[in-house]
């Protein structure tokens, strides 16, 4: 007996997660659904295409109005938020709602502890919701989980991660492969890493540092940002002294886009232009976009995860997990909607199958490590382990 899914939002990430749900989430239906019908139904005629004539049903649906996504929930195993952050709230209620079992991409950690707020109702509806799923937040903390198991003490774990174009243009030398207002959110306020064991805030685009990775890739940058580490420093605070990440680019993106940032185009606060009140943010974001947005350009993603603490004999180790995947030609799949959406996948595969506990549950708590890496790879997708003195 197979299950049936929906995925909100037929964008990028979400028809990859749809493909991937079809191919190995025992799926009896996927219905990928957008509030823009030509959209859902274009998503599902390419994957028709890539799958061989089994195809994902279409559905048009406003994820704002929630008496409406309760309907389409009806009768569902699970459900993946593809759409935008600030939706994930309705999303979840609707979710429980129908007693649908949910994940998200996430990206924003003060909306995230909102939905775990739903915990009660959502344990009382047995379901699970579980948010930020996707490449970090998301599976760059559950490869944590993975090789924390492998120390008998882990003390310190450092997550490096990030999507870039395979041939970068001038002047930016990046490509855009998500929501730009995600691009904005990680750009601004501050981090949460866990330093010493405390819950610490750390501002964006600080402690920049070099960093290399085989080719196609090669030397990179990585600084902070906000975002990332979601709930963990929290979940983790007894465990470990040390949680944090940090964003990969190539060199001289965080010093350009740290002088945007001072330059006030990230703030929200409308301010006046003549006679006209204008968001900087949304200013930004349009004359931004055009510049990364480069449709047929291949892109690659770098993770790598690093993890240092004692073995069972009191020995120091440290185990670093990395992971660089590229475009597929075969699919036409990019590497941020492979890393995005397949991670997503799983987790939903995991819920329908009864695999997750039931309530609004952190990732790092909810997802098994070795169960998550065993489906990675099972899909023939690279992960390389190592274990160091």
């Amino acid at each position: 007996m197979g299950y049936d899914y929906v995925v909100l939002g037929a964008g990028r990430q979400g028809t990859a997660a749809a493909y991937d749900l079809v191919r190995f989430g025992q799926a009896d239906s996927v219905t990928i659904a957008d509030r823009d019908g030509d959209v859902a139904q274009q998503a599902s005629a390419r994957l028709a295409g890539l799958l061989e004539g089994n195809a994902v049903l279409a559905a048009t649906v406003d994820v704002a109005d929630g008496a409406a996504l309760a309907e389409l929930l009806q009768g569902k195993d699970a459900l993946i938020s593809a759409v935008p952050y600030c939706h994930n709230l309705t999303v979840a209620q609707a979710a429980i709602e129908s007693g649908t079992s949910m994940c998200d991409l996430g990206g924003n950690t003060e909306l995230v502890w909102r939905q775990l707020g739903l915990s009660d109702a959502a344990r009382a509806a047995n379901v699970s919701i579980i948010p930020d799923c996707g490449l970090m937040p998301g599976m760059g903390n559950t490869l944590a989980v993975y090789s924390m198991g492998k120390l008998a003490i882990p003390q310190h774990v450092r997550v490096y991660v990030g999507g870039l174009p395979l041939r970068p243009r001038p002047p930016f030398d990046y490509l855009l492969t998500f929501n730009v207002a995600g691009l904005s959110n990680e750009y601004a306020g501050n981090a949460t890493y866990l330093r010493d064991g405390k819950v610490t805030e750390v501002p964006v685009f600080t402690e920049l540092e070099t960093i290399e990775f085989p080719a196609p890739v090669g030397r990179c940058e990585a600084f902070v940002t906000a975002g990332g580490t979601s709930t963990c420093p929290w979940t983790f605070q007894r465990k470990l002294q040390t949680y944090e990440e940090k964003t990969v680019r190539y060199p001289g993106h965080c010093a350009t886009f740290k002088a945007f940032s001072d330059l006030g185009l990230l703030e929200e606060e409308p301010v006046a232009l003549g006679a006209v009140s204008v968001v900087p943010r949304e200013l930004f974001h349009a004359l931004l976009e055009p510049k990364l947005s480069f449709p047929d350009d291949p892109d690659v993603v770098v993770l790598r995860v690093i993890c240092s603490g004692l073995d069972a004999s009191g020995q120091a180790r440290t185990v670093q997990l990395d992971l660089l995947d590229q475009y597929d030609k075969t699919t036409g799949f990019r590497a941020m909607e492979r890393t995005t959406g397949f991670p997503a996948a799983i987790v939903a595969h995991l819920m329908a199958a009864g695999k997750t506990p039931r309530g609004a549950v952190p990732l790092e708590v909810a997802v098994d490590g070795q169960a998550f890496v065993k489906a990675w790879r099972g899909r023939g997708l690279t992960l390389e382990e190592s274990v160091s003195d």
